[in-house]
Order: structure tokens, then sequence, then C-alpha cells
């Protein structure tokens, strides 16, 4: 089986997760992977999955409304619902709802029904690197060494219904992504109506998180997934680890595999 997998290379470290990738299905070549560099609408209309790097949101909105790609994305995500992952920069993309933004200033993709935090963890100064559980690895996996630059976290999560989109454009200083539905069947059955947390960061409790007890303290949620639509708070391509790339890439082509039966 044959499977294209783009990354963004609009800004940012785009490079560093195509070298990951292409580690990843070294170790594990079940499928026939190709691995590009995505500019423009129609090197996108030739991918399976596609990642969106770390880097500055912000630019990559612009330049993606520049390059007329800003609505294939949101097709490919949103309505399409083809396996997409977001970093840093791409979490903040692929979100709902946004804060500590101007508005008009930032254009999202939405994908994922959370509200997030940019620059959660302070400025460029701020960054840090530390050992995180990831559960999705594997029980007893080792940590993974997760890079936290200008990082963004999950604040909220919110519900998926049809409107959310207009209740967040209510508060102040918070931008949202336009509304799309699903394109068909074979999009629907991609689609997850609860977002679920995949990792979080010891720290402050996360008061606003729907899915928490408020009489429990929770960390900071640095990775989520809802359906196809994976995104990580912290850059796993900053880093020699491959394993959430190879985890990803296995995800992909279960992802594939569905749609390609369900169209049949």
């Amino acid at each position: 089986m044959s499977i294209t997998v783009g990354v963004l290379a609009l800004q940012g470290a785009f490079f560093e997760h195509l070298q990951l990738l292409k580690k990843a299905a070294e170790q594990a070549p079940s499928s026939d992977w190709r691995f590009i560099e995505v500019r423009t609408p129609q090197e996108l209309a030739t991918c399976d999955a596609l990642v969106l790097p770390g880097g500055e949101s912000t630019t990559m909105s612009l330049v993606a409304e520049r390059s007329n790609l800003l609505e294939p994305l949101r097709e490919f995500v949103k309505v399409d619902r083809k396996p997409t992952w977001g970093t840093c920069a791409g979490l903040i993309l692929l979100a709902e709802s946004a804060n500590k933004t101007k508005k008009g200033g930032q254009e999202l993709i939405g994908g994922l029904d959370v509200r997030v935090n940019r620059n959660h963890f302070g400025r460029q100064t701020d960054s840090f690197q530390g050992p995180l559980t990831l559960p999705f690895l594997g029980q007893d996996a080792p940590s993974f060494p997760a890079v936290f630059i200008r990082a963004p976290v999950v604040e909220r999560i919110l519900p998926h219904h049809a409107g959310i989109q207009t209740e967040e454009a209510r508060h102040d200083d918070v931008v949202v992504a336009p509304s799309k539905q699903a394109r068909d069947s074979v999009a629907e059955a991609a689609t997850a109506e609860h977002v679920e947390v995949l990792a979080t960061l010891e720290g402050p409790a996360a008061q606003n998180a729907s899915h928490s007890d408020p009489d429990k303290e929770v960390g900071d949620i640095v990775a989520v997934r809802q359906g196809n639509v994976f995104g990580t708070s912290f850059h796993p391509e900053l880093t020699g680890d491959s394993r959430i790339h190879a985890w990803w890439l296995s995800q992909v082509q279960a992802a594939v595999l569905k749609r390609n039966k369900l169209k049949q």
C-alpha cells in the first residue's frame, strides 16, 4: 500500500519532521511510504496525511492564506478528515479556538474541539526540555524527551456540537476557526465526538478542562487526539527520538486502510 505523507513547509521545523518520519518508516516499513514538502494546494491534494510543524503560527497562517492554501487545509482536516498531526504552532492552527492572540491577526484551521493558550510557558528564553510520560507509546515505554518552546497548552476541551465557534467567539481575545462539516460518511467515520487527552505535564490545574474533576488537580494538557486529528504542545521533531512519529505512522496506516475499505 502506497501512502503519501505531507509536511507543511511554509515556515518552521518541517525539515526535522521529514527526517524523523523517514527514520520511523525505515524502522517499520509496513507500507510504501512517500514523504513530501507541501507548499501548494496541488501538493496537498496528493497527500493521505499531513504534519503541521512547530514554528510561528501567525506567520504560517498568513503565508497559507497568501498561497491560497488556507481553505484547502481546512478541507483536508475538517471536511475530508484525513489524518493530521500538529506540533506546537501546528496544534494552535488545529484548535477550534485560541486565545492570547489579536482578533483578525491569526487564522485557524480547526479540527480539534479545544481552546489553546498560546505561549503558555513563556518566552523563547523560558524554553525547556523534560521527561514526559506518554502512555500511548506503551505502558512500560521510557519517558519521552519533550522540548517546549513558547509552547501552547490545551486550556479547555470544548463540547462537540454545532455553534461552538459562535459561543467561543463571545469571549474577549479569542479567535475561532470557521465551521465545516464532514464531506461524507467516510469522513464522518474519521470524526470523534470527544477529545482524548493523551498526555499531561505536571503543573497548574487545568481548571477549565471540561473533562476534569474540579476537586482533582491535573497537569497541563500537552497532547490530544480527536478522531484522525492529533496535536502536541511540544516538539518531537527537535529530538532524535522517532517513537511518536512511528506511532503516528501506524495510526495513519490504519486510517488509510479503513478509509479504503469504506470506499469499496
